[in-house]
């Protein structure tokens, strides 16, 4: 029997939770399964993921293989990263440290995207200040030369050529 670990539904309509399932990968999505290892919840910010390690490294070993989807929610949570190093006989001192180093870094790098997010969004405010300073120059030239704008001023020249074109048909 071919064992996947795969998500399963739940939930009302437009608001999914799944349930991370070992079941038989001839059954249905939302079918019989043999065992329920964790829950993935992505409607909350930042989405929850709660996983039952022990009963995920328990199916791994025994021949289960992760959907592309919950292998991305075990790389998520450092799961892979642990059966790794137990693969290569790390000792759980060393593994602990590696886990440590592991979370410190992604605690970092999404530090540094939140801040790239933060400068993103401060761009266009630079923008629309430049465009109020270009508006407040072109009032204040407005101000000072009222004559020289007038004159050019395409609603007074097609008022005023209407205004002849009467006085000719007069």
């Amino acid at each position: 029997m071919a064992v996947k670990l795969r998500l399963r539904r739940m939930g009302k309509k437009k608001q999914p939770i799944y349930k991370v399932v070992a079941a038989d990968s001839r059954s249905p999505r939302d079918g019989k399964f043999l065992e329920a290892v964790g829950l993935y919840n992505p409607l909350t910010n930042p989405h929850t993921i709660d996983l039952k390690e022990d009963r995920i490294f328990y199916w791994l070993n025994n021949g289960a293989q992760p959907t592309d989807t919950v292998k991305s929610l075990l790389r998520q949570k450092g799961i892979t990263l642990k059966k790794d190093l137990l693969k290569k006989g790390f000792s759980e001192e060393k593994i602990q440290d590696e886990l440590n180093n592991w979370e410190k870094l992604k605690e970092a790098s999404g530090k540094k995207s939140t801040g790239k997010k933060k400068k993103a969004s401060e761009k266009p405010e630079t923008a629309d200040k430049t465009e109020t300073e270009n508006t407040t120059n072109t009032d204040n030239i407005s101000q000072e030369e009222p004559e020289k704008n007038s004159e050019n001023s395409t609603a007074e020249v097609k008022g005023a050529a209407s205004d002849e074109n009467a006085s000719n048909k007069e």
